[in-house]
Parts: structure tokens; C-alpha cells; sequence
């Protein structure tokens, strides 16, 4: 049996990134190639480098370099609101828009029984439990205007009841099937200061 062609094996494996296709990854490759020198083998090292580096915060869930995250360990920033995101790319996306300077809460998506992801994926009960324990008095739920990201908020909120914190929602800025990862940073800013309560 034949090895896979190396060329054909790099165009399927950046064909699987987000938003490049086979015709867009094959334009990768061929780029990656024509200057692998320059580009190819830094961006290796890079990915190599990461791939060992990177851990997930074990309070919040971001990555970083170590197991508590920068913004954890933070202490200027507000230790009593917790701004719960879908992914880390919505902490991101948040932080590039200098909206909010509390502490976060990545939840690693959203419930959905067709994916199979439920309350026990999502880790739910830790934040209720760190809710409680860290006497957050404000979560804003900053999640997908999505069906799953809604429903998602619907049944935090309900776990949430009976915990002395004000539960709020971003603002309908945000479009109805958006993403916040693909919002401009004047729309989350709005989004941000116009929350309401849930």
C-alpha cells in the first residue's frame, strides 16, 4: 500500500480548518510551499510550540500558558460579575472590544441534543457552584442570539434562581443568529452596555 501523498495530506488537513474549503486550502498549501522557508517552517515551529505550551484555565476555561489564566489572576478586574461565553473565541472577541472588565466563564459550547451536548458537558453545575462561592452578584449571559444559545441561557438562568445574583443578557444588538466571534467591536460594545435583565 502506497503512503498518501504529502502535498495531498497537508490540503486535507487545512481543507478541515474553519472557512478554508478544498480550493482554498489547496491555495494554502501551494503559498505554504512556494515559501516554506520564510513561512512554512516558522508557522510549523509555531504550531508545534502552541500544541505543547497551551493549557485550558482550569477556573474559566480560556487558554493560556499556564493552569490559571491572565485574566483570572487579574486582580483589577472586577471579581463580582462573570460574563458567561459559548467559546474562548467569544472571550476573545469580547476582550478586543474593551467591553468588559470582570471575569468570564467559557462554557465550551452550547446545549444541544442533536449534538449530543448537555449540562454535564457544559460543566453547570461548577458554575452555579462558583457562583455561589465566589458571591458573584452579576452574570451576563453573553451567549449566541442561536436556538441552542438561547435555550442555553433559558436553563442557566433557571439553575440560577435562588442565588442572591442578577442575571442579564446582552442587549438585542446582537443579531438573531449571530455569533460574536463575527461582531463588529462597535456592535458588542453597544450589545454590552444595553444588557438587560434575563
Amino acid at each position: 500500500m502506497m503512503s498518501p501523498n504529502p502535498i495531498e495530506q497537508l490540503i486535507k488537513r487545512l481543507s478541515r480548518l474553519p472557512g478554508l474549503g478544498p480550493r482554498s486550502a489547496r491555495r494554502a498549501a501551494l503559498h505554504l510551499i512556494n515559501y516554506r522557508d520564510g513561512q512554512m517552517v516558522p508557522l510549523a515551529e509555531d504550531m508545534l510550540a502552541v500544541a505543547h505550551a497551551i493549557r485550558r484555565c482550569t477556573e474559566c476555561g480560556n487558554l493560556d500558558m499556564t493552569s490559571r489564566c491572565g485574566i483570572c489572576q487579574d486582580n483589577a478586574r472586577d471579581q463580582k460579575r462573570l460574563c458567561i461565553v459559548e467559546d474562548v473565541a467569544d472571550l476573545w472577541a469580547m476582550e478586543r472590544a474593551a467591553v468588559f472588565s470582570g471575569r468570564y466563564h467559557v462554557l465550551g459550547g452550547v446545549l444541544s441534543a442533536i449534538d449530543g451536548v448537555g449540562p454535564d458537558t457544559l460543566r453547570l453545575d461548577y458554575l452555579v457552584e462558583r457562583t455561589k462561592t465566589e458571591q458573584i452578584e452579576e452574570v451576563i449571559l453573553a451567549l449566541s442570539a442561536t436556538v441552542d444559545g438561547q435555550a442555553t441561557a433559558h436553563y442557566i438562568a433557571d439553575k440560577m434562581t435562588g442565588i442572591n445574583a442578577r442575571i442579564t443578557r446582552l442587549a438585542h444588538g446582537v443579531p438573531v443568529g449571530g455569533e460574536l466571534d463575527y461582531l463588529d467591536d462597535g456592535t458588542l460594545a453597544q450589545a454590552m452596555k444595553a444588557r438587560q435583565q434575563f
